[in-house]
């Protein structure tokens, strides 16, 4: 296309929301004049199921849910008094007890100020706290936080190593909507056992985020923990980071909450409107159903270029894969719906994998996240007239223009700077953007059946290693197959499960090669 042609299709075709300090340009993506006519029926039809959404309609049919998350950032939107109450009075909570842990009101139990936190979590009740905090924490914050996100024993001794002086000045914040999540409650505990060796009463220093009488909740009471935060049924973990979740990290670490929610309540306000041309998320949505022909055919590759958004990528990975990656429609339907989303940051992907998306397989797109302010301190120039900036800039610019070139096609939205309030108004674009494209595609975006069902297939392993172990005798022992038999199991899950032994277990040995030969036995 033409340069002239192309200046004319980038004026159609971006949109500002000057008072945000935020725009959105889809001219790079090769849709045709009458696409966004099409699809105009559609697009009404999501309005109206998100009008209904915010409502308070169960928009969760799965589960039987409203889906509230809108309302974390504007109570008065609530369909009742209640839940408005229950969203300020938990704000109001977070505002204070942070307010008092950063004045020492609230302190360890010898007497000092907390001048670190570990939050324990899992999925949404990590992810959006990690990405909250590496954009917008200081390097002075009044606490900084570390994470337990996994149930990895080794990871939580670097966790442990670098606070191995600190658990007197260290606040746990543990978070679990049921307080039945494995990974979580894994966490907890080893937390636990390490405070007492370090002859620190846990309770002292435990925070709890959860739903109301939950396990984790009645644990918290029992123990006397410092304080419980609500986790209302009504959010899901994904889009949860505006809750207590991850609101009470980011106070603690003295991130202004109060702009993050204002940027999320302001994008929310312009992409409300039924105007297909002006409603950022849902030009996104309709973007996204076109690149990807309605059935995610391509993947979504999110490039900032900024290294406070670095985790943005991870983030989204888990709002748009887990909402969008569904097996069936609301109908019942087959359908096998969702984007893979994957992405570095600018410009260290000049130097990675820009060289496929360039020549590559084109089964792809790219988000541009353009950050227009380079820094808070004062300019300094590299060479005569140009800084640091000035070569982010030329390199998103070009690696965008060197992609249309190859037809490959690009996203490119733009902020003034990362601050409180434009982190907000992103994560509460793409949030809904996923519930319009959830609508496009005829899919429920707030439940997670595949999540369950893969807590059920390690439930059923782990139960299988205790019959395992049970079954294991002295040397010269047994092979797994000849477990297996004698436990009407399957033969390779056995000989993992016996792997596993051998490698954590003293008491648990093995001899031989070959794993059909190898035999395991009981030791000590």
């Amino acid at each position: 296309m033409a340069t002239s042609a192309l200046w004319q299709r980038f004026q159609e075709h971006f949109l500002e929301y000057t008072e945000l300090g935020f725009s959105l340009d889809i001219s790079r993506m090769r849709f045709h004049d009458g696409f966004l006519a099409e699809m105009e029926s559609s697009a009404q039809k999501a309005f109206v199921a998100m009008r209904e959404l915010e409502a308070g309609a169960i928009s969760n049919p799965d589960e039987q849910r409203m889906v509230g998350h809108y309302w974390l950032r504007n109570p008065q939107l609530a369909p009742n008094s209640q839940l408005r109450a229950d969203v300020e009075r938990t704000n109001e909570l977070i505002r204070q007890f942070a307010a008092d842990v950063h004045g020492g009101t609230i302190s360890a139990a010898s007497g000092e100020r907390f001048r670190h936190v570990l939050l324990i979590g899992i999925g949404g009740s990590a992810l959006g706290p990690q990405f909250v905090g590496d954009a917008l924490a200081s390097a002075d914050a009044p606490l900084d936080l570390h994470f337990f996100d996994n149930t990895d024993p080794d990871g939580f001794d670097r966790v442990f190593d670098r606070l191995r002086d600190e658990l007197p000045s260290t606040l746990v914040v543990v978070i679990s909507k049921s307080g039945g999540t494995k990974e979580t409650r894994n966490g907890m505990l080893e937390a636990e056992a390490r405070f007492a060796a370090a002859g620190v009463r846990f309770g002292s220093h435990a925070v709890a985020v959860t739903g109301a009488d939950s396990e984790l909740d009645r644990y918290a009471q029992k123990n006397g923990w410092l304080q419980r935060f609500p986790m209302f049924d009504w959010i899901g973990g994904r889009t949860s980071v505006m809750s207590a979740v991850g609101l009470l990290p980011a106070a603690l670490q003295g991130i202004d909450i109060d702009r993050f929610l204002d940027g999320a309540a302001a994008m929310d306000a312009h992409t409300r409107q039924a105007n297909v041309t002006r409603n950022a998320a849902m030009l996104l949505a309709l973007m996204w159903h076109y690149v990807g022909d309605g059935r995610g055919e391509k993947d979504m590759v999110i490039l900032p270029y900024k290294d406070r958004l670095l985790l943005f990528s991870r983030y989204l990975q888990q709002l748009v894969m887990e909402s969008l990656g569904k097996e069936k429609d609301l109908d019942g339907n087959v359908v096998h719906q969702g984007i893979a989303v994957y992405g570095n940051k600018g410009s260290t992907d000049q130097h990675a994998y820009v060289q496929q998306l360039r020549d590559g397989i084109r089964n792809f797109f790219v988000t541009f996240i353009e950050v227009r302010r380079d820094r808070a301190t004062e300019r300094f120039e590299v060479e005569e007239g140009l800084t640091s900036g000035d070569y982010l800039q030329g390199f998103l610019r070009g690696t965008r223009a060197a992609l249309y070139e190859n037809e490959r096609e690009s996203i490119t939205i733009s902020i003034t700077e990362v601050n409180a309030f434009t982190v907000g108004a992103l994560i509460a674009l793409y949030e809904r953007a996923v519930g319009f494209y959830a609508s496009l595609v005829n899919i429920n975006a707030y439940h997670q059946p595949g999540v369950e069902s893969g807590k059920k297939a390690a439930t059923e392993v782990l139960a299988l290693q205790q019959r395992v172990r049970g079954q294991l005798r002295v040397e010269p022992g047994e092979t797994a197959e000849d477990i297996a038999a004698a436990l009407h199991a399957d033969p390779e899950a056995v000989y993992h499960v016996l792997r596993h032994l051998a490698a954590n277990d003293s008491g648990t040995a093995v001899s031989g090669s070959e794993p059909g030969g190898q035999k395991f036995f009981r030791v000590g």
